[in-house]
């Protein structure tokens, strides 16, 4: 697997490098810092497109929720788009909390508080989302903690493949009609929007393949499960000769999407650069900290000189390519609400962050020009993130960048054997 990449102009070795040496080991770190590794999640919304055929029966694949005594207290306090000292300001906290005790209604907000609540809901009210938004059943989320999740995930790995399976199923409506290189072709033959989004759930795909081959129950012997590489796994995915010439695109794929995110953590740099926003746990060092990391993470990502050019896409006519952005969309959005049709919680879960993270990098590619204007020193208006899409969005390119990481075991693994 070498070579330029479709439809951008960045080379797999260059993206191999920069990933391994660069962003790697800096993104593992940010993920273990508590506002990264807490998220908020809604895993009790139905399926809307057909009947669910039942939850997961392994008790592994169940997710517990955090204890509220271990969730930092400016997590667990503010609401979803608050993430700063001054919009998790304690006295009301604490009054809140009472109020809620005693079973009144808190109405002694603060005027700044008062004016931040309804920027946020004109925000929410125009913004365009590319995921499904949970707002209406927000009383059903939990906070989850991701590293737990992730460690007892390699104990259910071969339950991923609801996750798979769902995603087929939209590929599958698009792609029916054609098989192996007859549906190459039609594809080539469409616009340069429609390939990506192909392209991106591919690489999704791809990228829930390698984890599941990478953390392969291996071997289970008196009550003690042995995980690691399958590299006959790995082989079965995505050799050419195993997939009819389908593996080594797939990957591409997945490398397609890294650049898409990555991308898209570049634009919003800008965003987080300002002092109002100080990623908010409560402790004001390791607050300082993970800012410290994340914005060096965005100066690599900047530095990196090959990104995809999303000003290539909707770049018709206005109303064309407003039609054009809208179909984009909603399609997107209809995967986001495909997760709520996993069985498994945990798949369930992982599935819904790295569609949400993947939505929040699309929602930055195409709010540029929301970016570069946002005030230095007050709340956002025209562009905003929620804390769940920043948690999402950091941990989403995190898991791609691992499935690349992971890639470049296989190959040693691989050549190994040979």
């Amino acid at each position: 697997l070498t070579g330029v990449l479709d439809d951008c102009l960045c080379d797999i070795e260059s993206i191999d490098d920069f990933n391994t040496f660069k962003i790697f080991p800096k993104i593992q770190k940010l993920q273990e810092r508590d506002y990264f590794r807490y998220y908020k999640v809604n895993l009790k919304r139905p399926c809307p497109f057909w009947a669910d055929d039942g939850h997961c029966s392994i008790k592994d694949c169940h997710v517990e929720p955090c204890p509220e005594s271990k969730v930092p207290v400016g997590i667990k306090a503010g609401s979803s788009n608050k993430y700063s000292k001054a919009a998790n300001n304690s006295k009301e906290l604490e009054d809140c909390e009472q109020a809620n005790k005693l079973g009144a209604v808190n109405s002694t907000l603060s005027n700044q508080s008062k004016e931040a609540f309804i920027d946020w809901a004109r925000y929410d009210d125009s913004q365009d989302h590319f995921c499904e938004l949970d707002g209406k059943m927000f009383k059903l989320f939990q906070n989850v903690c991701l590293i737990c999740c992730l460690f007892k995930a390699k104990q259910v790995a071969a339950n991923t493949h609801t996750i798979m399976s769902k995603l087929n199923t939209v590929c599958l409506t698009v792609c029916f009609l054609f098989t192996g290189e007859s549906f190459y072709t039609w594809l080539e033959g469409l616009c340069l929007e429609k390939r990506v989004f192909y392209k991106l759930i591919s690489g999704l795909h791809a990228s829930i393949n390698l984890h599941l081959c990478a953390n392969y129950l291996l071997e289970e012997t008196w009550g003690k499960p042995r995980w690691g590489p399958n590299v006959k796994e790995f082989t079965r995915r995505f050799d050419p000769m195993e997939t009819k010439g389908e593996g080594p695109r797939r990957l591409k794929n997945l490398y397609f999407l890294y650049l898409i995110e990555l991308r898209a953590l570049s634009k919003v740099a800008p965003y987080f650069e300002r002092a109002v926003v100080d990623l908010y746990t409560g402790n004001g060092h390791e607050d300082a900290e993970s800012k410290a990391l994340l914005l060096d993470i965005f100066r690599d990502t900047k530095s990196f000189r090959m990104h995809f050019d999303e000003k290539s896409m909707f770049a018709g006519d206005k109303k064309g390519a407003k039609s054009l952005k809208e179909e984009f969309r909603l399609h997107f959005k209809n995967i986001s609400r495909i997760m709520d049709c996993v069985g498994c919680d945990k798949c369930r879960l992982w599935g819904k962050l790295q569609t949400q993270g993947l939505g929040t990098a699309l929602k930055i590619l195409f709010s540029e020009k929301e970016i570069q204007s946002l005030p230095e020193n007050s709340p956002s208006k025209g562009f905003q993130l929620t804390r769940q899409e920043i948690v999402a969005l950091v941990n989403a390119f995190g898991r791609l960048s691992t499935s690349i990481k992971e890639l470049q075991n296989f190959k040693v693994l691989l050549q190994q054997t040979r």
